[in-house]
């Protein structure tokens, strides 16, 4: 076969999976499939690819993939993450041959982190709400305030250094401009089945490592109490009211990431994580060679916005217009916004990296 041309989804795949929140791939049956696949259809392993297309994924846990999850990205349409879903794993399946790697985030979460209701306590002496935005001015007037009962294994018990420390960190999310403080339910807690990958693309990155001979990389983000880490490049903080640092950039996988010739990136949620992982990309582009934002695919049918529903059949939340402003965006700086039912040799990161 030529490396680009379109091959069939494997006979294992079932897009009805895609609704399954309890599917869970046999790794041995994927890895034989794979390996019959790869025989019939003569796929060489990533390491010959002369283009290298690396395909992002953040983010694609349970929590977020399905309405049994504590967080689901349902957009607009309700559906939202099962929708993307399958998506993404035909576009896996589909261009098997071409996509060198893969790179599944998952954000990874602890009990007590900052922007859980369970950190903070209100002037009554109970936890806020899920869905509470956390101001600098709540904090001021001691309308909230951090639990105290976790000073001591956060802060070896300095309680007043936690309170300044706070104030600190949503002063500095309000000068941002990108985001204030905002309190989720609990997600992605490690160990829990919220935190695991979507069964159908766990599957499909599997059976990509098992044809193509490729590593199934992943990388952790969110485990730092103190920050929020909406991006896989960086948290959202970096440093503490003292000066000492608070967290460091991931300029490994950013230096991974620009080595490739293609960028490829898809996942949830485009409000929140997508956006916020993109746009720290960007900001290294643009210090480095805007030219290389040519570089990028957002696959903009393969990721959804945040919505939170209010009840009575409407939305409470939506950040759907959110996402749709980072999206013109990232265009407007010379990324590329294409969809997964389109060739992928016909996106223009993937043509300019052919003809180059």
């Amino acid at each position: 076969m030529t490396r680009f041309q379109s091959l069939p989804t494997p006979k294992l795949f079932d897009p009805k999976n895609a609704d399954e929140y309890r599917y869970s791939p046999d790794a041995q049956a994927v890895f034989e499939a794979a390996t019959t696949h790869r025989a019939v259809h003569s796929i060489r392993p990533s390491a010959s690819d002369d283009v290298r297309v690396h395909l992002l994924l953040i983010d694609v846990q349970k929590d977020f993939c399905f309405p049994e999850g504590s967080l689901f990205v349902a957009g607009r349409s309700g559906r939202g993450a099962l929708d993307d879903n399958r998506r993404i794993a035909e576009l896996i399946y589909r261009n098997l041959g071409c996509i060198s790697e893969i790179t599944t985030t998952m954000d990874t979460h602890f009990a007590f982190q900052i922007f859980f209701p369970s950190f903070w306590l209100t002037e009554a002496g109970v936890a806020p709400a899920p869905h509470t935005e956390v101001k600098t001015e709540l904090l001021r007037s001691g309308k909230l305030r951090p639990n105290p009962a976790i000073a001591k294994w956060l802060c070896n018990g300095n309680y007043g250094w936690l309170l300044e420390q706070v104030k600190h960190y949503t002063e500095q999310l309000e000068r941002g401009g990108k985001y204030e403080l905002y309190l989720w339910p609990p997600h992605c807690l490690l160990g829990s089945d919220g935190h695991a990958l979507s069964g159908v693309l766990q599957e499909a990155r599997l059976f990509h490592a098992f044809a193509r001979s490729a590593q199934s990389w992943v990388e952790v983000k969110g485990g730092n109490p103190l920050t929020e880490n909406y991006s896989v490049l960086r948290p959202e903080v970096l440093t503490r009211h003292d000066g000492a640092v608070l967290a460091q950039r991931n300029t490994q996988f950013l230096q991974t990431l620009l080595a490739a010739d293609v960028v490829a990136i898809a996942g949830q949620a485009a409000s929140h994580c997508v956006k916020s992982s993109i746009d720290d990309l960007l900001d290294e582009i643009l210090s480095k060679a805007p030219e290389l934002a040519r570089k990028v695919c957002i696959v903009t049918d393969c990721m959804s916005a945040v919505t939170v529903p209010d009840g009575r059949g409407g939305l409470a939340l939506d950040f759907t217009a959110d996402a749709e402003r980072a999206l013109q965006r990232f265009a407007d700086a010379g990324m590329h916004l294409v969809r997964s039912d389109q060739p992928i040799e016909t996106w223009p990161g993937v043509r300019a990296a052919l003809a180059a």
